[in-house]
């Protein structure tokens, strides 16, 4: 007689337990005998690169709804800073708020403080923040022109006067060698950009967003609409462009968020539960609600 298996339950009545995030950054690696870490035993994280952005109690809410529930991390040049977590828990709210997008929805509202280079987001022009901190989007949105008019319209709309074609081509060359795509694309950049395939749109519309030479590029699931090898290729460029950019991609994979994320940050129900390197949220969480979601327990 074959015994049944025993169901796992977990609570998602009770209140999440949520791990300070300065406390998180210092779990970073397990002595040897393989004991887990106290915190403070543990060396202090250590950014790649200067801070970029800092979010300091921020809440996000949507008429009486409070979708980013107090939420603080920096964003610093040289890491990719992964938001994982189920649908609805504040994860996108949290990156569009990050270049002011989310304030053109009708109702919201935020509270808390956005700082870029430690200069309020709040006192920038709205137009002067989205240059700094470029989106790239879930599904890839190339516009109905050329390959080359796509990339370059970014650079006319900073410009006050619209350049030459000659002034700005090797702008448009520079974006799009960064975005990996140059080489494909170099002999036919009067193309019309949606006759190119699904990876290579959105390799375009990254060449798009950093040809502006942002300091953060925002990613909202780059590659849920693309297949593996597409999505390999993009997972390769985001590791080449945080040389120079801080990233903040937002990712239902956790396998991609393991392999590209330098920290990660659990969301659940617009609180932070968790963030830390990814080693130490997938190997080693600190609250029982991240360790069920790396699990599989929900989702």
């Amino acid at each position: 007689m074959s015994s049944v298996p025993p169901i796992r339950r977990i609570s998602t009545e009770a209140a999440p337990t949520v791990v300070d995030a300065a406390t998180a950054d210092r779990w970073v690696s397990a002595p040897a005998g393989g004991e887990q870490p106290s915190p403070k035993d543990a060396p202090p994280y250590v950014p790649a690169g200067a801070e970029r952005m800092r979010v300091e109690n921020m809440s996000v809410f949507f008429g009486e709804n409070e979708a980013v529930k107090k939420v603080s991390v920096s964003i610093h040049t040289g890491e990719v800073l992964a938001l994982i977590g189920p649908s609805g828990c504040g994860k996108t709210t949290l990156l569009r708020t990050l270049n002011r997008l989310t304030e053109l929805t009708p109702g919201a509202r935020r509270t808390g403080r956005i700082t870029l280079d430690e200069s309020n987001l709040d006192l920038m022009e709205a137009t002067h923040v989205r240059r700094r901190v470029s989106m790239v989007f879930q599904q890839p949105n190339p516009f109905p022109m050329s390959i080359f008019d796509n990339v370059a319209y970014a650079l006319r709309e900073q410009s006050r006067q619209r350049p030459k074609k000659a002034v700005i081509a090797p702008l448009v060359e520079d974006a799009l060698r960064r975005a990996g795509l140059w080489d494909e694309v170099k002999e036919n950049l009067d193309r019309p950009a949606l006759g190119l395939s699904g990876g290579q749109q959105q390799r375009l519309c990254i060449a798009r967003a950093i040809a502006t030479r942002p300091e953060v590029l925002l990613m909202d699931e780059p590659c849920s609409a693309l297949d593996p090898i597409s999505t390999k290729v993009i997972e390769e460029l985001i590791s080449d462009l945080r040389k120079d950019l801080a990233i903040v991609i937002v990712t239902h994979n956790m396998q991609q968020a393991r392999r590209i994320g330098d920290r990660v940050a659990f969301m659940y129900l617009g609180d932070l539960i968790e963030l830390g390197t990814a080693e130490q949220v997938f190997e080693r969480p600190m609250a029982q609600r991240t360790k069920d979601y790396v699990l599989g327990a929900f989702g």
